[in-house]
């Protein structure tokens, strides 16, 4: 038994030699080495705290901007308020909006069809500035369509202006191309070329605005001048531009330029298959036969839809010309002549050569005049242009075109009876300027 123990006192303590060589103290030059590297490795964390900073605050900058839809915009309520500055006594302003829509490459012109224009006006008053300086260098700019975000329509200073402006995205043209820089004279400018080069889909507002501001550092030494900024609106893909819609559409234009025709689509074909192919040719047909249009349309155009398009039309300048349809010329009934204009509208209506007034027909002879129209309108292609002087000023009896009619009771209708017991009485309207719309060749109505 003590053998036994000797034997197990003898292993114990080789155990504890052991434990102790492994738990052995490092030596003094190993912990000195260590706390050297420790406080150089410290000291460059702390050299390089700074500069990592910097770097990872402007990238993130520069990833906000090219990646609009997480653009930092702060809310009026966060924002701190504009710096004060000195009060505007002048302010630039556009002469008239801009002609909508706008697409991609495509020339801005004002709602006229011409350039824009960008004039110095009144900070109070608006009126076009009298003293104004000789000249002044201005710039246009694209703006974020929901600024500024308060809903005011004017900046208190050039730095808050600035901070609305739109830069172009990561690898791409600059927004706004063509004439950007002006030079004003006599307090007016005209921006020949402008066009935009991306469209407005990116941003969250997805609008823009068109601005105009004083050059800064231009040498301009004078009172401050507020900045202009036309309405927000969308800047669409110039593949777009191809099915787009005429404001105000032309004689001449496809009907699908209308609003709720579609290019290819189910009205456009009926329309097409029925012959009316133009804007002038629907006008014609809704002028003379506005309810075997409205057949032509069908059920899948609604009331709503029909008034949407036919008001469309009507913004269609039907020029000055006028053409004259004689009864009997074509194998009609003789001794009358009817003058319409490009789109049928009734001008001027002559009975055996005396001009008469449409109130002073009786129900047999405005029944007539509806057979000629109805003619003239089937034989509209073969129409003479007629020479008629319009008259600009209004007669007593709103009728300026007879205000010379004889007064006369016009002369009897030929033997043929265009008229029988049934018909609906027959008003008619002349037109008193050739290019006002609204105003039908006549209408029908029940007693």
């Amino acid at each position: 038994m003590a053998a036994k123990r000797l034997h197990d006192g003898s292993e114990n303590e080789e155990d504890r030699r052991d434990e102790k060589r492994m738990h052995r103290l490092p030596s003094f030059s190993t912990v000195i080495k260590e706390a050297v590297m420790m406080k150089q490795v410290h000291n460059v964390f702390m050299l390089l705290e700074p500069l990592l900073r910097r770097v990872v605050q402007e990238e993130l900058q520069a990833g906000l901007v090219r990646s609009p839809r997480y653009i930092e915009r702060s809310s009026p309520e966060t924002s701190p308020p504009p710096p004060s500055s000195p009060r505007a006594t002048w302010r630039l302003a556009f002469l008239h909006p801009p002609q909508l829509p706008i697409f991609t490459g495509s020339k801005i012109e004002d709602a006229h069809g011409n350039p824009l224009q960008v004039i110095l006006v009144d900070a109070d008053t608006g009126s076009p500035c009298q003293n104004v300086p000789q000249f002044l260098r201005v710039e246009v700019v694209p703006i974020f369509g929901d600024f500024p975000h308060d809903g005011r329509e004017e900046c208190s200073s050039a730095a808050e202006f600035a901070r609305g402006v739109v830069k172009e995205r990561a690898g791409k043209r600059p927004l706004l191309t063509g004439e950007v820089a002006l030079t004003m004279r006599d307090g007016r400018a005209t921006v020949g070329e402008l066009q935009f080069t991306d469209n407005s889909s990116w941003l969250r507002c997805r609008k823009f605005r068109i601005g105009a501001r004083v050059v800064p550092g231009s040498g301009y030494e004078g009172p401050r001048v507020a900045e202009a900024m036309t309405e927000a609106f969308n800047v669409r893909d110039h593949r777009g531009e191809l099915y787009r819609k005429h404001y105000p559409p032309a004689l001449g234009d496809d009907v699908w330029r209308l609003e709720k025709i579609g290019k290819e689509g189910a009205f456009h074909k009926k329309l097409t298959q029925s012959g009316v192919r133009t804007v002038q040719e629907f006008l014609q047909m809704l002028v003379v036969k506005p309810d075997v249009l409205r057949m032509i349309m069908g059920d899948g155009m609604t009331d709503r839809m029909w008034e949407a398009t036919t008001k469309h039309a009507r913004q269609c300048e039907a020029g000055d010309r006028v053409y004259a349809y004689t009864a009997g010329q074509t194998g009609g009934v003789g001794g009358a002549t009817v003058y319409v204009n490009s789109i049928c509208q009734l001008v001027k209506i002559e009975l055996a050569g005396v001009e008469c007034v449409p109130q002073h027909l009786n129900r047999a002879q405005k029944a007539y005049v509806h057979q000629l129209l109805l003619e003239a309108f089937e034989q509209r292609a073969s129409l003479q242009e007629a020479d008629i002087l319009l008259h600009a000023s209004h007669s007593s009896n709103d009728l300026p075109l007879l205000q010379n009619a004889a007064p006369a009771v016009p002369p009897p209708l030929p033997a043929t009876p265009l008229w029988f017991q049934g018909t609906p009485d027959i008003d008619f309207q002349i037109i008193d300027d050739l290019a006002s719309q609204g105003n039908f060749a006549f209408k029908m109505f029940d007693e």
